[in-house]
């Protein structure tokens, strides 16, 4: 039995108390005051979250292994548990994409050496159909990174009619605008705003037209924030990401020395654009942090390659909201643990997101008695590479628990 101590915070309570998690089944046995002489003591300065749930990351790693160069399942998980997170949510844009139960079951074939817990999306792209069983769906509306999207909004709809009552994700960027605007000199206005404004019409109308559990994959603009509103208001099932990158940096951010580094889909936008997004994220009308996690090689993005890795730093980042941003720990462990424990519920027997009798015994234990400098060396994800490089957080990951296995202890 694996027993824990220190200040635990849950979506709905914080406490000062105990964490028993038998390691034979890794879960969570039993939730009780504090009485000394855990296995792990944590002190003043440390908060015990479930361990974080990435909905967005891109692993790399299918059967043909070609991308394994950029990540793979073994260093995305060594990466995601140097950053607290103990369960993500793979992307499915590979070069042999998982769009039926044969790819699907060979990806997961794959996944299985992860260190963490991996929840697989399926693919929607031209002519597919849902799988026999239940798991989660992306769509790319428009060109990105990979093979896998539409070319038109009537093509989309074509598609996603199959997927009636289903959970699909929408990477929202209309590929007819982006078409209009391919030779604009800087990649911000190649993706201009216009192309997820659209996007966003269009998703949740088909979000409401067949019926979808839709969620809108790292979303960029405050305009576009309020359709999501309003949807949510009169009813619609929708729900919304938003990245780490999108919150920390902004068009007014970009030199000609870092914009190769901070190029990515949706582009940066405007101050007060990010600010919006903050605000919206403590509100609770943005659902999820999920980091969009790409980690593409150094010659790539030299050669503008779009996607930035953040599965290292993801802990560090929450630091940085709660101490710098004001969020209370109630408020990160809404969009880190909770919602995106309810979102992989869906499609998993057992439970994710709360620190609770009877859920998945992982946990992310955040240090907030020494800052922590982001460094090449510090790195895990394959790459070898983060945007954050230089940038001091506030606190960093103390501990790394997974299934009642601390994989991170320092």
């Amino acid at each position: 039995m694996l027993t824990i101590e220190g200040k635990i915070i849950n979506h709905n309570n914080e406490s000062f108390g105990r964490v028993e998690i038998d390691e034979r089944t890794g879960l969570i046995v039993k939730v009780s005051p504090a009485k000394g002489l855990a296995d792990i003591e944590c002190g003043e300065e440390c908060l015990v979250f479930p361990g974080f749930i990435d909905l967005h990351v891109h692993a790399r790693e299918d059967v043909s292994g070609k991308q394994n160069y950029k990540e793979d399942f073994t260093s995305a998980s060594e990466a995601a548990i140097n950053g607290g997170v103990t369960h993500f949510c793979d992307m499915p844009n590979n070069p042999i994409a998982p769009v039926d139960d044969a790819t699907y079951a060979e990806k997961s074939a794959l996944c299985k050496k992860a260190a963490v817990d991996v929840t697989l999306y399926a693919g929607v792209g031209p002519k597919t159909a849902p799988l026999s069983s239940g798991v989660p769906y992306k769509a790319f509306m428009g060109p990105s990174i990979g093979d896998l999207f539409f070319k038109s909004q009537a093509e989309l709809e074509e598609t996603i009619q199959r997927y009636e009552g289903q959970y699909v994700s929408f990477h929202c960027e209309d590929p007819e605008i982006l078409d209009k605007h391919r030779g604009e000199p800087t990649h911000e206005k190649r993706r201009p705003a216009e192309a997820e404004m659209v996007a966003t019409d269009f998703a949740l109308y088909l979000i409401e037209k067949y019926h979808l559990h839709g969620k809108l994959c790292h979303y960029s603009l405050k305009d576009g924030l309020r359709k999501v509103k309003d949807a949510k208001q009169r009813g619609v099932d929708v729900t919304c990401e938003v990245t780490p990158h999108h919150l920390y940096f902004d068009e007014t951010m970009l030199t000609d020395e870092n914009r190769k580094w901070l190029q990515m889909n949706p582009p940066l936008r405007k101050r007060e654009d990010r600010l919006a997004l903050i605000e919206a994220l403590r509100k609770g009308e943005i659902d999820f942090l999920a980091t969009d996690h790409a980690p593409h090689a150094i010659a790539e993005k030299e050669h503008g390659v779009s996607g930035v890795p953040h599965l290292d730093t993801y802990g560090a980042f929450v630091a940085w909201l709660i101490k710098e941003q004001g969020f209370t720990p109630q408020e990160v462990a809404r969009v880190c643990c909770h919602n995106p424990g309810r979102f992989v519920n869906n499609f998993r027997t057992e439970k994710f997101g709360e620190i609770k009798e009877g859920y998945v015994g992982s946990l992310a234990i955040l240090d907030f008695s020494e800052k922590w400098l982001v460094k090449k060396e510090n790195l895990k994800t394959k790459c070898g590479w983060s945007p954050f490089e230089g940038q001091v957080f506030p606190g960093r990951v103390k501990y790394a628990i997974v299934r009642g296995r601390v994989l991170k202890n320092n």
